[in-house]
């Protein structure tokens, strides 16, 4: 699983049918934009958990479905300076 923060939406209105109506977003893991399918309704600045692989498959409806991301919960708190903080043994 990823933590990863949503940058914005992604329109694209020329997809595949296995795509059906799924809304996809931009999310920003770390350094690196991505584009992640959007299976719980979230926002720009919203922290999310995503997954990769056939769990992001599945986690978007189906094992075939064409999605290598999917975003598969919101955060309700993330502060990630204090998880910086942390890894590096400073305390909080």
């Amino acid at each position: 699983m990823l933590i990863c923060k949503v940058l914005k939406p992604l329109v694209s209105t020329n997809r595949i049918p296995d795509f059906e109506h799924k809304h996809l977003q931009v999310v920003l893991d770390g350094s690196t934009q991505k584009v992640a399918v959007d299976a719980v309704g979230c926002i720009p600045g919203d922290w999310v958990i995503c997954v990769g692989s056939s769990a992001a498959r599945e986690a978007a409806g189906s094992k075939s479905y064409p999605s290598d991301l999917t975003i598969v919960g919101i955060i309700d708190h993330w502060d990630p300076d204090a998880a910086k903080a942390m890894a590096s043994g400073g305390s909080q």
